[in-house]
């Protein structure tokens, strides 16, 4: 494969991309899912047995202005990561294209070698 293109790269991508798809990585797995699942049960928690100090009582508004900042801040980043996840897919299937193409001149080239061949047999 040819890594000479910066798409394909792991050691040039910005700090962004990195940032991107570490983010991606950590907040599309089980870990995350179950580290938020238990985040969000403990907050429902305190807020609900709390005898006082209710900081943040039924209907959870603050907890529902968390969540909609944290997908507003995950979404347009994991968007940014799948962005550069197919540029390289398209870079990657046009060197694929191109290596085909050439195997199959060369293919051709030898089948017109082997007709040639067999006319001076016959």
């Amino acid at each position: 494969m040819n890594n000479k293109h910066p798409v394909l790269r792991r050691g040039q991508l910005t700090f962004g991309q990195k940032a991107a798809d570490t983010l991606t990585k950590f907040a599309g797995s089980w870990t995350f899912i179950l580290i938020f699942l238990a985040f969000l049960t403990v907050w429902i928690a305190f807020n609900v047995l709390a005898w006082i100090n209710h900081w943040d009582p039924y209907p959870f508004i603050l907890l529902n202005l968390v969540l909609s900042c944290l997908a507003a801040i995950q979404a347009p980043v994991i968007l940014m990561s799948q962005n550069r996840i197919t540029e390289r897919d398209r870079i990657i299937s046009e060197y694929d294209y191109q290596v085909n193409r050439r195997a199959e001149r060369g293919i051709e080239k030898i089948i017109k070698e082997i007709k040639l061949i067999k006319r001076k047999m016959k």
